[in-house]
């Protein structure tokens, strides 16, 4: 069985037991807060579901920590204007842990 659910604007496939990494999310480390996420789809064997046939269905996860994603550089130069720019970006992402899928 395996659900897609939306987090920030993304859409994600996931299994039971599965790790992903999303947009950070604020909760807290560790297990503390679990969380729980709509999903669009939940797929169980050969039936898929989705829509308002899903009803109560639900996601649950528990926040494994925080991920860095990889090094984003940017340059910029102008020209006869001695004008140059480096700069660099680090995205952080929330490590979740996907702990169950429901779909009564």
């Amino acid at each position: 069985m395996y659900a897609v659910i939306q987090s920030g604007g993304k859409q994600y496939r996931v299994a039971e037991g599965d790790q992903v990494a999303v947009e950070l999310l604020g909760a807290g480390d560790g297990g503390a807060d679990d969380l729980t996420f709509s999903p669009l789809l939940v797929v169980d064997g050969q039936e898929a579901v989705s829509g308002s046939a899903l009803g109560t269905a639900r996601v649950t996860a528990r926040v494994i920590g925080t991920t860095k994603g990889p090094k984003v550089i940017g340059f910029t130069y102008r020209p006869k204007a001695r004008g140059r720019r480096r700069w660099g970006h680090r995205q952080q992402y929330s490590l979740i842990e996907i702990t169950g899928i429901t779909r009564s």
